[in-house]
Parts: structure tokens; C-alpha cells; sequence
């Protein structure tokens, strides 16, 4: 027997080294108590950690979304709304949350002048510059992300030191925030599987996106107690795995075979234009006035948004503390805006004018109810019907375009449709603001919006309605 293996001992011999010397085994791990408790503890974190993300991976990719490419979407999209609520958090904890309520509302209308009215003029630039680059959706998508990743940097100087480079800064975030948006809604028709239709498929990212800032609101609070810059922090990471995930899209999402330019024109040049580049409002009325009346509906989101948010933190209706008010307020809203996408992913996009007048009218009958009978309930009631209303409305729109809007312009009439909206509620938070902070008047101009919106576009919509237009796949 060689004298690396002797004998009376175990059957696997002990390693030798160099000229016949025996090397001892390493010793094997040790397995005490501590060692297997935290082993125990480590499982017992893993399972339901993993277990969520399978069943999130299996919901996103669920109906042929995984094989087309709009479950990675969905997911991007989750990373995005998680990312924006901590710096949202983070902001409103500094602007909003830490000085008195008359500072507090100089503060915001200083950051509504600072970011907004620079965002009103950059807004309309973006759909013109998506036209121009194509090709090139996955790197714009990365591009938005790596902005943020960066101006959260900066923004967690500048919440320590309340230095004025917080404005700038918050401006970046909110122009690459909205240029996602715009880039998404262009995204969507290039990944939509067979079995989906386009206002399922929104309202799916849409759900998606709304459970992230359910789990990353809590987070972001929990992180700003170590300290007012953590929230940022996160939101750096978040972001920086979105930069990731945007290449991880399919290719198909650089693809522009086939697509035009839609063009917000009418008359004569339109009609001349119509072949190459037809307009909005050449290809049926139905969109106009959806669009009209979607904007209506986010001034109203808007208004009532900080509105709300000064009105129940200075004088809460019911004697209840101010955080509690604002956070049924925050719920309700959500709420809302929750269910009225999962109701959009339930109807069959049939009818989306009589839908959209229907919304309209219940926006109106809320206002007006709050400011007839002004109270707690009737704020909570007005909160989710907003979310709701214009959460539903803007899948309604979606089917619209989808219906009428030709395929080869359809990408670029999201991308256009998205900028509208997102001024309306820039609009609709520049009133919020001005407003004085009286519940029955607050409650009686945000019934003055819907009304306005209401007359100007339900004619429009139920006559579009009763002509009838042919549907393509929508079921």
C-alpha cells in the first residue's frame, strides 16, 4: 500500500504533496447552533424574496408578453415608478414636509416655477426629437435612467444643504422622467403580442407601475429616516439597474420599418400631407376630442393634487392629523387609479367615446357633490374618482388611437398624445397651487375643469360614436 493511503483508516486517502508527503484535509466548515440559525434566517428572507419575484416574473410574462418582450417592458417600467417615488419621497420631505405650511407653499410654487415652466417649454420638443431618433429607443430609454442616476447624486447634496442646485437638478429628473413616459407609450405598439390587445397591454405596464411606488413608497420612508438623502441613494441604484434592463429590451424596439411621423395638423395641408404623414385629426375626429377631454381630466389630477396636499395639512376636515388626511387622500388616489386600470384590462375596448363621456360625467358629479356637501368622505370620494377617471380615460384613448390612427404614424401619435397630457397636468398643478385653501371653492374649481372639459368635447365624442368606426383586434 502506498504510504499516502495507510491502512485501518478511511477508504478516500489523504491527499499527497511532494515526494511522498501527506497533506493534511482542510478542515470542513463548522455547523454550531449560531451557523445553522443564520442559516435558517438567511432561507427564511431568500424564500418569499425569491418567491414574489417568480410570481411578479410569471404575471409580466404572462400571454405571450414574455416571448414579445413586453414583460421586460413591465419590468423596466416597475423599476421606473420605484425609482421616481423615492425621489419623490426624498423632495417632499424638503420642499413639502419640513418647514411651515405658508414657506412650504412659497417653496412649491418656487419649484413649480423653477421646473415646470422650463418643462412646458421642453415638453413639446420631445415627441418632434423621438421622430428624429428611431432607431435608437433603447439607448433614449438608458439614457433617461443613467440622467437620473446622476441628478440623484446631486440631489442628495443639495437636500443636506438646501442649496438652489435642489431646482435644477429636480428639473433634469422631471424632463427625463416624462421623456421615459413619451418613449414607453412609442414602445408599447412595437411589443404587443398576438393575444393582447394595446389598451390590455398599457393598462398591464400601467399595473405594474403602480405596484412599484406601492412597495417603494414605504421604502423611501423608511430610508429617510437614516437620513433625508438615503431615499436618493436608493433611487441611484434603482435607476442604474434600469440603465441594464432598457438593453435588455428586444431589438425590435430600435425598429422603425414602416412608421411616419404623426402630424397635429388639419385643412388643406393636412389633407395634402395625408398620404405620407397623416394627421390626428385626419384620420377621424374620435381622437381629437379623447385627447381634449383626457386633458381636461389631468388638470383636474393635477389641481386637486396640490391643492389637496395644502388644504389637508393646514386645515383637515373632521379634526383628524394632517399626515392621516394626506395619506387617505394618497390611498384613495391610488386606489383609483389601480382599479381603473384593472377595469381597463377587463372591458373590451368597445364604445371608448361613450366610456370616456361616462367618465367625464362621474368626475363632474364627484366635484360638485364635494362642493355642495364638504367634507372628509366627499375629499376621499374626489381623490379616487381623479385617479380613476383619468387612469381609464387615458386606456380609452389608447384604444382610440389604436382604432383609427394607421399603424405606420400610431407610434408617434403615442408619443405626441403623451406630451398633451403631461402639460395638462402641469396646468392643472400651476391652479392647484394659486388656489386659496378653501375646501368648498377647491372642490367648485375642479367642477368648473370638468365642466369646461365636459361641453367642449362629449358632443363630439357620442356624435363620433353613433357614426361607427370599423375595429381592428381589440379584443
Amino acid at each position: 500500500m502506498s504510504a499516502c493511503a495507510p491502512a485501518g483508516f478511511s477508504p478516500y486517502p489523504p491527499a499527497c504533496g511532494h515526494y511522498g508527503e501527506v497533506v493534511e484535509n482542510r478542515a470542513a466548515p463548522a455547523t454550531g447552533p449560531l451557523h445553522e440559525a443564520g442559516r435558517a434566517v438567511g432561507r427564511a428572507v431568500r424564500r418569499p424574496v425569491v418567491g414574489a419575484g417568480r410570481r411578479i416574473r410569471r404575471a409580466t410574462h404572462a400571454q405571450g408578453a414574455g416571448e414579445s418582450g413586453l414583460g421586460r417592458l413591465m419590468e423596466l417600467h416597475m423599476i421606473n415608478a420605484a425609482g421616481d417615488m423615492m425621489i419623490t419621497v426624498a423632495l417632499a420631505s424638503t420642499v413639502f414636509f419640513s418647514v411651515p405650511t405658508d414657506e412650504a407653499r412659497g417653496r412649491v410654487a418656487l419649484y413649480l416655477a423653477i421646473t415646470m415652466a422650463p418643462f412646458a417649454l421642453l415638453a413639446p420638443v420631445v415627441g418632434p426629437l423621438l421622430d428624429r431618433i428611431p432607431h435608437g429607443r433603447r439607448a433614449a430609454m438608458a439614457g433617461t435612467m443613467l440622467t437620473r442616476v446622476l441628478l440623484a447624486l446631486v440631489l442628495s447634496g443639495a437636500v443636506k444643504t438646501g442649496d438652489l442646485s435642489l431646482y435644477p437638478a429636480a428639473l433634469g429628473v422631471l424632463v427625463s422622467s416624462k421623456s421615459y413616459g413619451v418613449v414607453r407609450s412609442a414602445v408599447v405598439p412595437r411589443l404587443l403580442p398576438r393575444r393582447i390587445s394595446l389598451v390590455k397591454a398599457n393598462s398591464r405596464v400601467t399595473l405594474a407601475g403602480l405596484l412599484a411606488t406601492g412597495i417603494a413608497a414605504p421604502v423611501g420612508g423608511l430610508l429617510h429616516f437614516i437620513g433625508p438623502g438615503f431615499p436618493l441613494y436608493g433611487a441611484m441604484v434603482i435607476f442604474g439597474f434600469g440603465v441594464f434592463l432598457s438593453f435588455r429590451l428586444p431589438h425590435t424596439v430600435d425598429s422603425a420599418r414602416g412608421e411616419g411621423k404623426a402630424q397635429l395638423a388639419s385643412g388643406e395641408e393636412g389633407r395634402l400631407r395625408a398620404p405620407a404623414k397623416p394627421g390626428l385629426r385626419t384620420v377621424g375626429p374620435s381622437v381629437l376630442y379623447a385627447l381634449q377631454a383626457n386633458s381636461a381630466l389631468r388638470v383636474l389630477s393635477g389641481t386637486m393634487t396640490l391643492f389637496l396636499a395644502f388644504l389637508l395639512r393646514d386645515n383637515p376636515p373632521g379634526g383628524l392629523r394632517p399626515e392621516l388626511t394626506l395619506a387617505m387622500a394618497a390611498v384613495a388616489a391610488g386606489t383609483g387609479n389601480a382599479l381603473g386600470s384593472v377595469i381597463g384590462s377587463w372591458l373590451r375596448a368597445r364604445g371608448p367615446e361613450k366610456l370616456i363621456a361616462v367618465l367625464l360625467s362621474l368626475a363632474l358629479t364627484a366635484t360638485v357633490l364635494a362642493a355642495v356637501f364638504y367634507s372628509l368622505p366627499a375629499v376621499i370620494c374626489v381623490a379616487a374618482m381623479a385617479g380613476f377617471a383619468q387612469s381609464l380615460a387615458k386606456l380609452s384613448l389608447d384604444a382610440l388611437i389604436q382604432r383609427d390612427v394607421p399603424e405606420h404614424v400610431r407610434t408617434s401619435a403615442f408619443a405626441r398624445s403623451e406630451t398633451v397630457i403631461q402639460l395638462s397636468w402641469v396646468a392643472g398643478g400651476a391652479i392647484g397651487i394659486l388656489l386659496p385653501l378653501n375646501g368648498v371653492g377647491g372642490m367648485a374649481a375642479g367642477a368648473v375643469i370638468v365642466a369646461a372639459g365636459l361641453l367642449a368635447t362629449v358632443r363630439g365624442l357620442l356624435t363620433a360614436a353613433r357614426r361607427g368606426t370599423p375595429h381592428p383586434r381589440v379584443a
